[in-house]
């Protein structure tokens, strides 16, 4: 069984899982409000986009660092559920049209770090919040 040693790398991965997709969900809070990448977007401060904008920012940065991982994951969980279902799904029922593929996955990504924990390379680890 060529996975069978595979399992022994499981905490490495789910703290790279948990980098990576932060690291493309703080992206997102970047360009919403520090215009990087460029965008046009340019929320007024208070609205909808500003706050999920500050959550994608200051989330995806804890999330990166491995810092109070599971509440962190669990707002943005919802965060992602709500954008879901306030902006992409009046578009249309399929995720593949309304654009909301990406608000899906990361809210069942960010629901499993809840239940899964940091992973290795994690504050919350060399702190001892998490064994």
């Amino acid at each position: 069984m060529p996975f069978k040693g595979l399992g022994a790398y499981q905490q490495q991965m789910l703290g790279v899982l948990r980098i990576v997709s932060a690291l493309i969900f703080f992206a997102h809070g970047t360009q919403k409000l520090l215009g990087f990448p460029a965008s046009d977007m340019n929320p007024a401060v208070m609205s909808l986009p500003w706050i999920a904008g500050v959550l994608e920012l200051v989330g995806g940065a804890l999330l990166i660092l491995g810092l109070f991982t599971r509440p962190v994951a669990f707002v943005l969980s919802g965060l992602m559920a709500a954008a879901y279902w306030i902006a992409h799904a009046p578009q249309s029922p399929f995720p593949a049209l309304n654009g909301g593929d990406a608000a899906i996955l990361y809210c069942f990504v960010f629901l499993y770090f809840v239940f899964a924990g940091p992973g290795a390379f994690s504050v919350d680890r060399a702190t001892n919040r998490e064994a």
